[in-house]
């Protein structure tokens, strides 16, 4: 079985956030991590080179495949600010509704710039995406 790709390494958070060229970008990814470690209690961790994680949850698949990954990440890319969170399926047009600019692919919401979009908002869906992956994993 192939090796999961993104794993919790021991790679600097300062260190990453440090070498992001965009000074918007480096700037909103400081926010976010203060944002991510208030509202979840985790310390931000490096998840593979390039996504900044809080928190991990285990998970197994049907086919035996396992691993660990964070419960809500980030990652600044050239498209913008990428966030992992998983979002009660209930709520998640609602929030997106609300949010302001963003584009989504898969389980990831991008958006290019924090101020293009409703802080609170993505307060509460980092909320809303703890609970509803400890509602998952609790079992």
């Amino acid at each position: 079985m192939a090796k999961n790709k993104t794993t919790e390494t021991i790679a600097s958070v300062s260190d990453f956030v440090n070498a992001v060229k965009d000074p918007v970008k480096k700037s909103d990814s400081i926010q976010v991590i203060e944002l991510m470690q208030s509202v979840s209690g985790f310390e931000a961790k490096m998840w593979g080179p390039s996504i900044v994680g809080f928190g991990s949850y285990h998970y197994v698949y049907e086919s035996g495949r396992e691993g660990d990954m964070p419960i809500i990440a980030f990652s600044p890319r050239t498209t913008g600010l990428v966030f992992y969170l998983s979002i009660n399926p209930e709520n998640r047009d609602k929030y997106l509704s609300e949010l302001g600019k963003h584009k989504t692919d898969k389980g990831c919401i991008t958006v290019k710039k924090l101020e293009d979009i409703k802080m609170p908002v993505l307060k509460k869906m980092i909320q809303d995406s703890l609970k509803h992956r400890k509602s998952l994993h609790s079992k």
